[in-house]
């Protein structure tokens, strides 16, 4: 009769906790995704994860562009994974990947990695500790009941902790609480059949093992679940609990729904087929997959997609360069997103109140990060000085921008008495339309160069010069400036 209130009580004094100011200054933050999957680092290309969701329900991890989902993908006779792994391994196990995986390791430097990632000006760092292939990155003490010995003898976590923090960034930690493939080998093809397949029995006992585990060995500034948690939800509260107090300016995600009702659902072939309608119609609706809201978190986390409005709950929008979070041999040029693309994308989610979490995945036989990926951390790495003054540290300005009466691209937003607009492409004069300047105001390039400008009908009108010609992003700073009326 005292567990229900209990648990209200519980919750009631996590929802105290405050999302901290470092992860909300932050802006940029470097995800990794390094799994045995990195070997063969392979998946089929042609589609899109959220297309997959929307027109094929039933099939869609079967062909999933995810490399890190290779082994559940494996499962499926006939799938483009399990073709190209008879043509190159025959019928080598999965298994058979983790000595590759270890001897590459021999060239990893995980200080050159943490140098390269300061540099993009990202605060924080998320490293994948275990995903759905149980592989652990650290030498965990708990052991797997299933796969004895399932994890790498270098502690991974442990070395890139430390030269992430030697670096002044933040240092989180992903583990995959949903899956396990060490429990639970039914092949998956839909969400459905995903969320029935969250291990219980001993698995549940066994994660919160290894994430108590995780914090008091690593003290992550960031404990970051995927897809669900194997327990219901007083244990998650007191784990919760139990975090803050270990780091209390950590920060959570909203990927910790607890074990209920729906998953009980989704062991019945209806159940499962109701899931997939369900999370197809809500995948189209927000053009991407955005988790559902459980009970308690700190930040929303949409993948491959953003908001479109301003939004008063903490987000991270989390995504790859490419179409997969895991290395893929086979993306061509065309898959990875542009330098445009990219620069505008973290300007946009800054504008709205988020931050962006993009992902690096190295590669699985020699621990290097490919050069695609190292050409966008370069374009972030050179557009730093500027994006650091006008984004970090930022909020959203009373609106996030649309673009100018020229046609530019134009972002908002605001630091103290400080106004920054962001605009792409503007050229020699640009127009903002959202902000009013008094004539004590004055206006700088982000770098404090001061600005010629003047007030107009439609808003003020700066002259850029040949700053408005460059090929990044360019930064406007109005000074004691404010949202002009009607805006």
């Amino acid at each position: 009769m005292t567990s229900k209130p209990s648990s209200r009580k519980q919750l009631a004094r996590l929802r105290r906790h405050q999302v901290p100011a470092w992860w909300t200054d932050a802006k940029l933050g470097i995800f990794i995704h390094w799994t045995l999957a990195a070997v063969p680092a392979f998946a089929p290309r042609e589609s899109e994860y959220k297309e997959l969701l929307i027109e094929k329900q039933h099939d869609a991890f079967s062909l999933s562009p995810y490399v890190e989902w290779y082994e559940n993908s494996l499962r499926f006779p006939g799938s483009p994974v399990a073709n190209f792994h008879r043509e190159h391994f025959g019928d080598a196990p999965y298994s058979s990947f983790a000595p590759i995986f270890e001897s590459g390791l021999d060239s990893w430097d995980p200080e050159q990695w943490a140098a390269q990632f300061a540099a993009t000006g990202a605060r924080y760092v998320v490293l994948v500790a275990k995903h759905h292939d149980g592989y652990c990155l650290w030498p965990s003490d708990v052991p797997n009941p299933h796969r004895p010995g399932w994890n790498s003898s270098r502690d991974i976590v442990g070395e890139l902790a430390d030269a992430v923090r030697a670096q002044s960034m933040r240092f989180g930690i992903y583990y995959s609480g949903g899956l396990d493939w060490t429990f639970c080998n039914t092949p998956m093809g839909s969400l459905g059949s995903l969320m029935a397949a969250v291990p219980q029995g001993d698995y549940p006992a066994y994660a919160e093992a290894q994430v108590r585990e995780l914090i008091e060995r690593y003290q992550p500034s960031v404990l970051w679940n995927d897809i669900a948690w194997p327990q219901r939800g007083p244990s998650l509260w007191k784990l919760f609990a139990d975090y803050y107090e270990v780091v209390p300016d950590g920060v959570v995600n909203d990927r910790w729904m607890p074990y209920n009702a729906a998953f009980r659902l989704a062991k019945s072939s209806l159940g499962r087929s109701l899931i997939d309608r369900v999370i197809a119609r809500q995948t189209e609706a927000a053009g991407g997959l955005v988790p559902p809201k459980p009970p308690y978190f700190d930040v929303r986390t949409p993948e491959y997609v953003t908001f479109p409005t301003i939004q008063r709950t903490p987000f991270e929008c989390v995504r790859g360069m490419d179409h997969s979070f895991g290395y893929n041999a086979a993306s061509t040029p065309e898959d990875f997103i542009s330098r445009d693309d990219l620069l505008w994308l973290l300007t946009d989610i800054t504008a709205k109140g988020g931050n962006l979490l993009l992902n690096v995945g190295p590669r699985g036989r020699d621990a290097q990060i490919p050069d695609e990926q190292q050409e966008r951390l370069a374009w972030l790495a050179g557009w730093s000085p500027t994006t650091a003054r006008a984004l970090q540290g930022t909020r959203p300005f009373t609106q996030p921008g649309t673009e100018t009466p020229e046609g530019a691209p134009l972002r908002y937003a605001t630091r103290g008495r400080a106004i920054y607009a962001i605009l792409q492409h503007p050229g020699r004069e640009a127009t903002l339309t959202g902000v009013h300047a008094s004539p004590t105001s004055t206006v700088t390039d982000s770098g404090g160069s001061p600005l010629n400008w003047r007030a107009s009908d439609q808003g003020l009108v700066v002259q850029l010069g040949d700053r408005g010609m460059a090929a990044e992003p360019v930064v406007v700073v109005i000074h004691d400036g404010h949202a002009r009326s009607g805006s």
